[in-house]
């Protein structure tokens, strides 16, 4: 039936799911080759370490028969007889994290960093609202992934410790902590979450350490000689008791300018003056380049080694420099410089070409409108990006799916020619007391939020059909609108349901939908 057509969907490829002649493929992804699945037979890679071969991953298949990762590649081969072995190639996984690093720190957040050979960094504060929350923007990742053939473990937590241990030995394939219960989170992880070195690790071993909460009740002084003071350092980073920044990966192309200062600064002058400095450098390489800002990244390192980061963001592509400043300007209140700054740096991650301006536009620029782009840019830094927006046009009969909201800078669709209220209610409300004459008259009176009206001046009726594609109710739903004034001056947008003739269209009660004036 699918071949022939007789059906709404679109047929599968007749040769895509056939496997290839090797029994496998290749996936390809931003440029480089990031996986060969074999289907057909167990698969592991195997690295070298010192005077011995050690599995370093495994497919599903293998991990099904029991090979696990650090398991000698000659045990390997004892247990599973068909055993398919290559070998790994750690710099290529590398280079493809720092590529998907890049792709984050351009789609997703200006914060992304490669978390040792197998992982993510993602910063995301303040950038989550823009995918519809922390666990919309977790599926949409994996689902992401899933694309480039690869699967994942998401872990969003306070501290970037706590986030590494449960992404790799959680339960969950989504864990979203509550900031605040890291140290409870994590208590009952081995100790390799904490991410040990080896010696660490056998000195554990040796004193009968396995879990993270293990580590909890011993004093700092003996921890620290038995373990190593890199042991504490990982416990406290994991519980949030001590900073752990994230170093995020800049595109090669970005523009990026930085001040080593010979004294930390602290005072709002004194990082205003700074970040004015910065802003004109970029500036300039942005001039130099033929490229505008639509995101600029503001990096402060402190004397105790906590970064502090600030994000403005362009609705358009600009090198204005006192645009900048104004917009670093308001979210300077932001900045916690604590003891003191002694390196900032600005760099713009999100750009795009920006030509120059036509001399005739700037002599003639009497008769054309003024850029609201900069207007746009400062009240979205005051009161949010979901806060300002157009309203425009959607093709749909029912008026309140004839609007959509679309970005303060986008160009809005014709409206129809009949016309519409200037506030529309969010539900139809329902009229009650309503004297009429049927089948195509106005009502004469009608009661609505416990007030009577009566009307003087209508017309109408304007008649709305349901869209029957959606759903069955609105196979042959009427609306009939009309156009009314009541005594006063008031003027409603009221309709009845049903057309007066056939029962199906409506019960013919009444509703008010909109108000004019």
């Amino acid at each position: 039936m699918r071949e022939m057509g007789r059906r709404s969907e679109h047929a599968d490829h007749p040769f895509r799911a056939m496997p290839p002649d090797e029994g496998g493929g290749q996936i390809v992804a931003f440029g480089a080759p990031v996986a060969i699945v074999l289907a057909r037979r167990p698969t592991v890679l195997v690295i070298r370490t010192g005077q011995r071969d050690v599995v370093s991953a495994a497919c599903p298949l293998a991990q099904s028969l029991g090979l696990t990762r650090g398991m000698a590649a000659a045990h390997a081969r004892a247990l599973v007889a068909d055993l398919e072995v290559q070998d790994a190639e750690p710099e290529a996984d590398i280079v493809f994290l720092d590529r998907l690093a890049r792709h984050a720190a351009r789609q997703w957040t200006p914060t992304a960093c490669v978390s040792g050979p197998d992982g993510l960094w993602f910063d995301l504060t303040g950038s989550t609202h823009l995918f519809g929350g922390e666990e919309r923007f977790c599926r949409r990742l994996l689902a992401f992934l899933a694309r480039l053939g690869f699967s994942a473990r998401i872990a969003i937590a306070g501290t970037p410790g706590a986030a590494h241990a449960l992404a790799r030995f959680g339960r969950e394939i989504i864990t979203l902590l509550e900031p605040g219960r890291e140290a409870e989170a994590i208590a009952e992880l081995p100790l390799t979450a904490l991410r040990l070195e080896p010696g660490a690790l056998q000195s554990a071993a040796r004193f009968g350490l396995e879990r993270v909460a293990d580590l909890y009740p011993m004093p700092r002084g003996p921890l620290a000689r038995r373990l190593g003071l890199k042991t504490v350092e990982r416990l406290d980073q994991a519980r949030g008791s001590l900073a752990e920044p994230i170093v995020p990966v800049v595109p090669r192309d970005a523009p990026q300018v930085g001040r080593q200062l010979l004294e930390p600064v602290g005072t709002p002058e004194s990082i205003a003056q700074v970040i004015g400095d910065l802003v004109a450098d970029l500036v300039a390489a942005l001039r130099t380049q033929g490229l505008g800002a639509r995101t600029v990244l503001l990096t402060c390192e402190r004397v105790d080694g906590e970064a502090q980061r600030l994000v403005v963001g362009a609705s358009r592509a600009t090198r204005d420099e006192q645009h900048l400043m104004r917009m670093f300007a308001l979210k300077m209140g932001e900045l916690d410089p604590g003891l003191g700054i002694e390196t900032m740096g600005l760099a713009a991650p999100h750009c795009e070409p920006l030509g120059a301006q036509a001399v005739g536009a700037l002599l003639e620029a009497r008769g054309q409108r003024r850029d609201i782009a900069s207007l746009v840019d400062q009240l979205t830094a005051r009161v949010g990006s979901s806060a300002l927006f157009r309203i425009s046009s959607e093709e749909s009969d029912v008026p309140e799916r004839a609007a959509r909201r679309i970005a303060p800078l986008d160009l809005a669709k014709g409206w129809p020619q009949w016309k519409r209220p200037a506030r529309l209610l969010r539900r139809p409300e329902a009229l009650s007391n309503v004297l009429a004459l049927m089948p195509d008259h106005p009502p004469r009176r009608f009661t609505w939020r416990r007030q009577d009206y009566r009307v003087v001046a209508g017309d109408g009726p304007e008649r709305i059909h349901g869209e029957w594609w959606r759903n069955d109710r609105e196979m042959w739903a009427v609306r009939d609108y009309f156009r009314v004034e009541a005594e006063g001056g008031l003027r409603f947008w009221v309709f009845r349901r049903g057309d007066a003739v056939e029962e199906s269209t409506g019960d013919l009660s009444w509703y008010m939908h909109g108000v004019f004036g």
